[in-house]
């Protein structure tokens, strides 16, 4: 075994073996880096893979002094088992000191959501004008009505929109690709922007000042500033996900149609919209709801079937 190594070769490569194998996505990689790079400057000259179960409760007790959230603590201890168990699988340990961790109590939180007026005044005046209102009331739109999380819309391009049956082809967590249904409003605002945006079927959706593709910390600077227009401070796109979840069900979708719909690898994830406050959407939502009442059986609303690769 290999003993004179640089503090974070093993750990480079490691990531680089999740990012080229795995196919792990970029935000994964990234909390994977900060925390062990964490650990192992707290190590100093010692290498992580000689790293003892002592010093891992250290690193984790010092951390603690910051008061962290229960979710990233948890994370981190997540972070670091998976590392130690790649180690110990690859034989750059024998033991595994890391599985001893124990990880906190994480309450399950209800998902936060719009009532439909709420959500209804987000997505049709968001912040900015000319053409940055285009393309963010299209942005919202499709967050809202497709419940996509940030970092899939903002991997979008032109030819994952069909326009004509309302769906939108998202590549998830995991590469896990999915064929989305959206609304009419969506359709609309998608529209509009496509008029005013020019490249070829695989240029970008969304995109910034410099004709760039939009990143995930500008999708979230977009959603918090069309929440602060409409008296609704702190609004994430998560909120948008949830509450195209939870105004489905409390339409009438049963929870396998909502988990394709957000991409959920686990029906339990899913289970969580069962535990929010549904009466007081029940008499908005039959005004209006995320996906327009589009008929899902329709010729229209058909899935367009995936463009080949030749």
């Amino acid at each position: 075994m290999k003993n004179n190594v640089k503090p974070f070769e093993d750990i480079d490569r490691w990531l680089s073996e999740l990012d080229s194998i795995q196919n792990c996505s970029a935000h994964t990689l990234r909390a994977y880096k900060n925390d062990l790079y964490s650990l192992q400057k707290h190590l100093g000259k010692k290498t992580i893979r000689h790293a003892t179960l002592l010093e891992l409760r250290r690193w984790l007790a010092e951390l603690a002094k910051s008061n962290p959230q229960p979710s990233t603590t948890t994370r981190r201890i997540a972070s670091v088992r998976s590392f130690f168990k790649w180690m110990r699988l690859t034989g750059i340990r024998q033991d595994d000191p890391a599985r001893k961790l124990s990880r906190p109590r994480v309450p399950q939180k209800t998902p936060h959501f719009l009532d439909i007026n709420e959500a209804s005044e987000v997505v049709e005046k968001p912040a900015q004008s000319g053409w940055f209102a285009t393309r963010n009331k299209a942005l919202l739109e499709l967050l809202y009505g497709a419940g996509l999380r940030a970092a899939e819309a903002a991997g979008l391009n032109k030819e994952n929109i069909y326009l004509e049956s309302c769906m939108v082809r998202v590549l998830g967590k995991g590469n896990k690709e999915r064929l989305v249904p959206f609304g009419i409003p969506a359709q609309q605002a998608l529209t509009e922007l496509f008029n005013l945006i020019d490249g070829g079927p695989k240029s970008s959706v969304f995109r910034n000042k410099f004709n760039k593709r939009l990143s995930t910390r500008s999708i979230w600077q977009i959603c918090r500033d069309a929440g602060d227009k409409n008296d609704l401070p702190k609004l994430h796109p998560h909120a948008l996900r949830h509450s195209c979840a939870t105004h489905l069900l409390a339409g009438g979708a049963d929870l396998r149609f909502i988990q394709d719909q957000l991409g959920h690898s686990s029906i339990s994830t899913t289970q969580r919209y069962l535990h929010v406050d549904l009466p007081r959407l029940l008499d908005s939502y039959r005004k209006s709801d995320p996906l327009d009442n589009i008929d899902l059986n329709s010729p229209s609303a058909q899935p367009p079937k995936k463009p080949s690769s030749d």
